[in-house]
């Protein structure tokens, strides 16, 4: 693909197929995505589509060695381009004496000939599948700006003798250098393109293609592919982990830095996650894999990258739609162009050499390549610094946000309590425990797994009809009996008096403690309350006050008793929080802070955040969370430091200004370049280096993002 008007024609194309609900294509990494329904669709019917309007195509399986490949076949014509241009040039640095140096008219055609028809047959090639498909790129306006220099050349030639007696002018340097500048340009842009997409092939290199698997207590070494889950595999010090799992034996420090962003290696021991891709450090390790290939966090992470850059924003639909008349549009001013200056002049040589000039001006690659390379090259830094953005419309939506809205547990705090207290009544304590483990068994809440590991072997009742209430807390049957676990909001439900015992746990709750009251509900009967502690996570008081410092409305949100978030708010610098917050009165404020007129952002980690991060105008996830909160949130934070929040709104800002730099170069490279070119201020040479400069300038814009540091950067 050449241009925006390849983006149009492929799109259009894979769109008319039966079953093709959406297809997306990226100019930069020129890759299409389609959305099909699958009754009707049939995937063996692409690439002969592809092939009708003018393109080839292949499923994606593997791509380093072909883009390289693509790069060196670039390299080789661009080269033997410039080798049998420069003879033709030669004259023009010689101004004083610019006969001495040039060639015969023979010479000159015997040079500029295959640099026409041999390097140039791919412009020809693409034009015409171009024509036969009733439309136009890039590649057309060249073909036929170069064509029309040659052959004027080629008219003048055979008028005049075979001699330096050069009555009639000759253009063929002008179509070779045009060609050479074109083939310059695209060199230049794949090169830049390659760069672009280096966040994604970094991240494909982390997998290693064998693994030391243990079976049968037989050590062997396999292929990727041959790896099963439940295998135990072995690796050593130095090694990439090739695959998700738990280490069952041994213990090291493992380097996840290109997964969370976080330079300092995290200590694992038996019991403990580790990541495929992830690099082993001092220690040997033996992994129990549950998780290989597409199911692992490396290709989650690759996936979720690759969708947010086959994604478009608004702002590239509008470029899309004006780069499929582009081309249409050119054509028609460069013949105006050529009627014009024949009209005036009478010389239609000259009339011809204005509209090349147009022709070979114009270029709708800018516009194609001026918001996805941004949002690759922003992308990819993102998930460097331990960022994943899976969808391009919450860059756009970053720049407009007024308001950022914390859950507090596992987001705000480490989201791993501690049982701090513990008092019961009626019944003996290991009565109590035992009624709160069997309650407890299973959950996912952070307080019920503090309570399981506060008492892992302790003796356990059995319970049935286990049931949870979002924001409120679980009850179940114990020998008949109707046991809760829960907030006071729960105790309130069931009408459970706390009498004389609120006291004292409101004493713990206003100490910042998370109060869990256990009750028998069939006799209105208290039996008891826990009271937990959790940690503020480290910079979070920071994180907060950067985020006030950059003007935004900071709220702190929790199904937490009001003392313990109250507590919390003051530690961090938080005015604005609520406490004892269910799901849906969670979804509610963020609803509330909307019909204000103000643009939402929400971070949460669990199951119960996953309403209110799904309304929220921007949304992001604790990669430590729940999958729920991470499918449904724009942004992924790979570790749990907040100033990531902060860093990926202010990367956000910077991607939608490359963006709109990106795109005002483009328009006004083609606003000012082609009235020049037909008014006759630019030659033809002179318009294919603007040209090629152009689509440079526009990637090389984009990779200064490679310049941007994190503030959460270790």
């Amino acid at each position: 693909m050449s241009c925006g008007s390849c983006v149009a024609r492929v799109e259009k194309g894979l769109k008319k197929l039966p079953g093709v609900v959406d297809a997306t294509v990226n100019l930069a990494t020129e890759k299409a995505r389609v959305n099909y329904e699958t009754p009707l669709f049939q995937q063996e019917d692409l690439i002969p589509a592809l092939t009708k309007i003018g393109f080839g195509g292949e499923f994606i399986l593997e791509e380093k060695t072909q883009k390289l490949d693509d790069l060196k076949s670039q390299k080789l014509r661009l080269l033997l381009s410039s080798i049998l241009t420069l003879p033709l040039v030669l004259p023009m640095l010689n101004p004083a004496d610019h006969s001495s140096w040039s060639l015969s008219p023979l010479w000159q055609l015997i040079l500029a000939a295959p640099i026409q028809f041999v390097v140039g047959a791919h412009f020809y090639r693409s034009a015409f599948l171009a024509m036969r498909a009733k439309t136009g790129n890039m590649d057309l306006l060249v073909a036929l700006g170069t064509s029309a220099a040659f052959f004027l050349s080629l008219y003048h030639f055979f008028l005049s003798p075979f001699a330096h007696a050069e009555a009639y002018p000759l253009y063929f340097e002008s179509s070779a250098v045009i060609i050479t500048l074109v083939l310059l340009g695209k060199f230049w842009e794949a090169r830049a393109k390659q760069q672009a997409t280096r966040a994604i092939r970094d991240l494909q290199l982390l997998r290693p293609d064998r693994a030391v698997v243990r079976r049968e207590g037989i050590d062997r070494e396999i292929p990727l592919t041959e790896l099963v889950k439940g295998d135990l595999m072995l690796v050593k010090a130095g090694e990439r982990i090739a695959a998700d799992g738990v280490i069952v034996e041994g213990s090291s420090f493992v380097d996840e830095s290109m997964l969370t962003g976080e330079s300092i290696p995290s200590e694992k021991n038996a019991d403990a996650r580790v990541t495929g891709g992830t690099l082993n450090g001092d220690g040997l390790i033996l992994v129990r894999i549950d998780a290989l290939g597409s199911e692992t966090i490396l290709a989650k992470m690759i996936r979720l990258i690759e969708n947010a850059q086959a994604e478009k924003p608004s702002v590239q639909l509008l470029v899309d739609r004006i780069s499929a008349i582009f081309v249409p549009v050119i054509l028609g001013i460069a013949l105006l162009t050529a009627i014009a200056w024949l009209a005036l002049t009478g010389n239609w040589e000259l009339a011809m050499v204005r509209a090349v000039a147009v022709l070979v001006i114009a270029c709708p690659c800018a516009l194609g390549l001026a918001t996805p390379t941004a949002i690759m090259v922003g992308t990819g830094m993102a998930a460097k610094a331990g960022i994943l953005i899976r969808d391009p419309e919450a860059i756009e939506t970053a720049e407009k946000v007024t308001d950022i809205v914390f859950d507090k547990t596992g987001t705000v705090t480490e989201g791993h309590p501690s049982l701090a207290h513990l008092e019961c009544w009626t019944i003996l304590k290991e009565e109590f425990l035992a009624i709160c483990l069997a309650i407890q068994a299973g959950s996912e809440h952070p307080l019920a797994k503090a309570l399981l590991i506060e008492y892992p072997s302790l003796r356990r009742g059995h319970a049935s009809g286990i049931r949870s209430v979002a924001g409120r807390g679980v009850s179940g049957l114990i020998d008949g009996r109707t046991i809760i676990i829960g907030n006071r909001s729960m105790m309130n439900d069931h009408s459970i008096p706390l009498g004389d015992r609120l006291s004292l746990a409101d004493h713990w709750a206003k100490s910042g403690h998370s109060v869990s009251y256990v009750a028998d509900s069939d006799q209105k009967l208290l039996l008891g309350f826990m009271a937990f502690s959790d940690t503020i996570k480290k910079g979070v008081p920071a994180a907060v006050q950067s985020l006030k410092s950059s003007k935004f409305q900071v709220h702190m949100l929790s199904g937490d008793n009001p003392g313990s978030a109250a507590k919390v708010a003051d530690e961090i610098g938080i005015e604005q929080y609520e406490s004892e917050m269910n799901p849906e009165g969670k979804l509610r404020r963020i609803q509330s802070l909307q019909s204000e007129g103000k643009v939402v952002a929400m971070v949460g980690d669990g199951i119960n955040d996953a309403p209110a991060l799904a309304a929220a105008n921007l949304s992001f996830a604790m990669g430590s969370g729940t999958d729920v909160a991470m499918q449904t949130a724009s942004i992924t934070l790979m570790r749990g430091d907040l100033r990531l929040v902060a860093d990926a709104i202010h990367l956000c800002h910077k991607i939608t200004l490359k963006i709109k730099q990106n795109l005002f170069w483009a328009f006004l490279y083609n606003i000012v370049g082609v009235p020049l070119a037909a008014l006759g201020y630019l030659n033809p040479m002179l318009a294919a280096a603007a040209m090629a400069l152009s689509s440079v300038s526009v990637v090389s814009n984009s990779l200064l993002l490679k310049l941007w540091k994190g503030t959460a950067s270790p």
